[in-house]
């Protein structure tokens, strides 16, 4: 099975947000519908809630289009916030 993949910048923050949505979407576009899409966040260095946002709703295009998104690579700060938000599960991040 192969999976699509996209990597996120290294800042993801509200200034940034909009453009890394589309970004993100746009990747999803292209993407084979039933495969599962991994998002890298190896590069993230400055982020704020914004990429939860991101994530969230790269999350539930998957679902609708019956695929999964996987995140590699999160930094111990991302699994950290999505747990102090309790999404961390419905990302798929345990905190460090």
């Amino acid at each position: 099975m192969t999976t699509s993949a996209f990597a996120l910048p290294a800042q993801l923050t509200m200034a940034v947000a909009a453009a890394a949505h589309a970004q993100t979407q746009a990747a999803l576009a292209q993407a084979p519908g039933s495969q599962p899409f991994t998002v890298d966040a190896g590069a993230l260095r400055e982020f704020d809630t914004s990429v939860l946002a991101v994530l969230l709703d790269a999350s539930r295009t998957c679902q609708s289009r019956g695929s999964r998104l996987a995140i590699a690579n999160p930094p111990a700060k991302l699994s950290q916030l999505a747990a102090l938000y309790g999404v961390d599960g419905l990302l798929g991040l345990s905190p460090a």
